[in-house]
């Protein structure tokens, strides 16, 4: 079996990692041959991190490395589509690829049909607001990463949808006993890319609150710049080579986030990462966060300004409790947010369409 995979990015986009790139190693082991073409490379992300902003030119040489992507479609039995095939522009290519025969499915990690639907321009929702419907409707298969966006393939008239989570291959997340860290303050957590730092926030009152009290303080992991007034933080590059290891740093991990139509379509992926490697969490019970997070179980769910200060004072004073919620995150990641679990499905899928 030949599969083309038509990503959004090179390996440095988390998506793009995470949905794709770690899959290849598993798909070797089943002689499947696999060709990640991406839209963006290196060099885009590289400039939208370190100025917020893409050159034109980086623009123009996406749509020429498309282009010719595109082109090759027919040596390969299936096309794997992260999103779409152009982004901002009619589902064009989608209905050619449905036209020529060729069996194309989608990929989705967020509620990216909200970037025109919701389009603050009348002209965009005009002619771009059913585009990703379109899309899921003509593919073999919509492969969702939560039920909010299996829900919204559904009504978009798909043939087929399949829920894979976004998720880590534990055999790179070695476990840590939580209540052996050697932290000398209290360490909330937080990774993530500055797209999504500004989350951070919301819970700033409460940061701010409990760290001012206890003496703790924030390390936050990928946001680049960021303030937080009155909270003590550390702001640490992220890379590749050195997250797991940061992530072991944490006592506990945080995922804020607005109850907004976009967020609801994110897929919790830092509190699987959190979770894989042991730590309790505190996140915000919007979308897929209140499934992931058990309440008093394997962490707490919080909207107020008190109920975050209360979880994160519980944690600070039990460290028992840190470490049963660390191993109850970890066990819920081995049965249901694991590479492990995950790549056979994704494989069987694959087949399926071939």
């Amino acid at each position: 079996m030949r599969i083309l995979v038509l990503s959004k990015y090179a390996r440095n986009g988390a998506s793009s990692r995470y949905r794709t790139y770690q899959y290849l190693p598993f798909f070797e082991q089943l002689d499947i041959e696999v060709k990640v073409m991406p839209l963006f490379d290196e060099s885009y992300i590289d400039q939208l991190y370190n100025s917020g902003k893409v050159s034109r030119v980086e623009y123009f040489r996406a749509f020429l490395r498309r282009i010719s992507s595109l082109v090759t479609v027919y040596h390969y039995d299936v096309v794997l589509i992260e999103y779409e095939v152009f982004p901002y522009f009619p589902a064009l290519f989608e209905r050619l690829l449905s036209w020529t025969g060729i069996k194309y499915l989608v990929d989705y990690d967020d509620a990216l049909f909200h970037q025109y639907d919701m389009h603050p321009s009348w002209l965009v929702r005009r002619l771009l607001g059913n585009k990703i419907a379109t899309v899921m409707k003509l593919s073999e298969v919509v492969i969702a990463g939560n039920g909010y966006l299996m829900d919204y393939a559904k009504l978009a008239g798909s043939k087929r949808v399949e829920v894979i989570p976004t998720v880590v291959d534990l055999d790179n997340y070695p476990l840590t006993v939580n209540n052996k860290r050697h932290n000398s303050k209290f360490t909330i957590g937080w990774i993530g890319s500055p797209t999504t730092a500004r989350y951070l926030q919301l819970i700033c009152p409460a940061l701010r609150e409990f760290c001012e009290a206890s003496g703790s303080h924030v390390r936050i992991v990928g946001s680049g710049e960021i303030e937080l007034p009155g909270v003590d933080i550390e702001i640490v590059e992220w890379s590749e080579e050195d997250e797991i290891e940061m992530l072991h740093t944490f006592d506990v991990g945080i995922m804020p986030l607005p109850n907004e139509y976009w967020a609801r379509g994110k897929c919790g992926f830092k509190l699987i990462q959190y979770m894989a490697c042991g730590l309790p969490v505190i996140a915000s019970p919007v979308g897929v966060n209140s499934d992931i997070v058990e309440h008093g179980v394997n962490g707490f769910l919080a909207k107020t300004t008190e109920e975050w200060v209360a979880a994160l004072n519980a944690l600070l004073s039990d460290s028992l409790l840190r470490q049963n919620m660390g191993e109850a995150g970890r066990s819920k990641v081995e049965r249901q947010y694991s590479l492990q679990v995950t790549a056979p499905h994704l494989a069987g899928i694959l087949s399926s369409v071939a």
